[in-house]
């Protein structure tokens, strides 16, 4: 699965984002992709095939919520 996570107003380095979603998923996911620009930027997150879509999405908002940046956030799934 992949989900592309757009923030607008990142109160924080979008690095401090990286390194806490590369932690939380470990081997589950990792972050293939990243760019910014016009007050944007965003992270390409690649979830393995294996990893229930619920479960990979609610690690995901918790990372979001604890860096408090979730209000900031859009997620763009793929499949």
């Amino acid at each position: 699965m992949f989900i592309e996570i757009v923030f607008v107003g990142l109160p924080i380095d979008r690095d401090e984002v990286e390194e806490a979603l590369d932690a939380a998923f470990g081997a589950d996911g990792e972050i293939t992709g990243a760019g910014g620009g016009m007050g944007r930027c965003h992270l390409d997150l690649e979830i393995e095939p294996g990893l229930d879509r619920d479960a990979a999405l609610e690690r995901l908002r918790s990372v979001l919520a604890a860096l408090g940046v979730e209000e900031c956030a859009t997620l763009n799934v793929g499949g």
